[in-house]
């Protein structure tokens, strides 16, 4: 008798503490996921402040049939500076904002839940992932905040490379676009897009993840160093960006073609346009080498600052 009401004690007592922790655990949860999202968005918000100029000259080098040279790029960018004024360089960066904090934010919390997700299911919770589950983890991160931002995206290409008297602010360009091409519109490109985000995403996390797990083994410190961290960040961006860039390309050709005279046309069209006009690597990878320049210092700005905001918080929280 007494065994069996200390065991029912035993029982009771498990219950309560299971009881009482999962709220606690849940609000621990919800607190990550907050955490993340804050993190991410401030991330990518400093990433693409810093390379917007150069972002705008490659962009403008993308829909046109130009050729790219440094310097050319560096004449549009003089160009830009003396007609419009050196604030003219960030022009489309307030819709960039508007696309990228959400976009960051999402795709670095999306990226936390997967991770956690997949080490769950592959029985590596706490751990490092294994290869292949930490590609997809990137992949589906990328996937997830395109699929919810791609109109904000549209929006800020257009900007990018269209004058100011054509669209005065970002829901000048909604309003418009919906009047005059159809909501349809808002999701032109979309395919290219999602297409080259995988390998991008996917391999950009990978590439980060795998390098901080090769340092923690090799160095044996848990944590690198903040310039530790840009270095693995600019090689995560320089691999991401090479991989995904003909994508990209056409992407943008397809985002701005009611705005810069090319016709509108589906994936396999506007490549072959491409290809044929001005040829595949030159046309493809138009503007690369300025992506090697602004793509490396955008993600090691954005991983850099995702990780030491996440190692901040913590210590806030504790």
């Amino acid at each position: 008798m007494g065994n069996g009401v200390k065991e029912g004690s035993v029982h009771l007592r498990e219950d309560a503490e299971a009881v009482l922790s999962s709220p606690v655990s849940s609000k621990s949860g919800h607190r990550q996921v907050l955490s993340s999202l804050l993190s991410g968005a401030l991330a990518g918000a400093l990433a693409k402040t810093a390379v917007a100029p150069l972002d705008r000259t490659k962009i403008i080098f993308q829909v046109s049939s130009k050729r790219f040279s440094a310097k050319e790029a560096f004449r549009v960018l003089y160009y830009t500076y003396l007609n419009e004024g050196f604030l003219s360089l960030w022009r489309g960066n307030s819709a960039t904002m508007v696309r990228v904090v959400p976009y960051a934010a999402i795709q670095f919390s999306a990226h936390e839940e997967y991770k956690r997700v997949l080490g769950g299911y592959y029985g590596f919770r706490g751990e490092a992932l294994p290869p292949w589950p930490r590609l997809l983890a990137g992949a589906l991160a990328g996937t997830t905040a395109a699929s919810l931002t791609y109109p904000l995206d549209l929006v800020r290409a257009r900007m990018a490379v269209t004058p100011k008297e054509m669209y005065s602010n970002i829901f000048h360009v909604f309003i418009r676009i919906s009047r005059e091409e159809g909501l349809k519109t808002l999701y032109h490109g979309f395919t290219p897009t999602v297409l080259g985000v995988i390998p991008y995403a996917g391999l950009s996390f990978f590439t980060y993840e795998t390098l901080k797990s090769l340092h923690r083994e090799y160095s044996g410190r848990r944590q690198p160093y903040p310039f530790e961290r840009m270095i693995f960040g600019a090689c995560a961006g320089l691999i991401g960006q090479s991989a995904s860039y003909p994508l990209d390309v056409v992407r943008r050709r397809m985002q701005t073609a009611g705005v810069t005279g090319h016709p509108r046309a589906s994936i396999a069209c506007t490549l072959r346009t491409i290809v044929r006009e001005e040829g595949a690597v030159r046309g493809l990878y138009k503007g690369l080498s300025m992506n090697w320049l602004k793509g490396p210092i955008a993600v090691g700005i954005s991983f850099t600052t995702f990780d030491l905001m996440q190692i901040l918080l913590r210590h806030l929280q504790s």
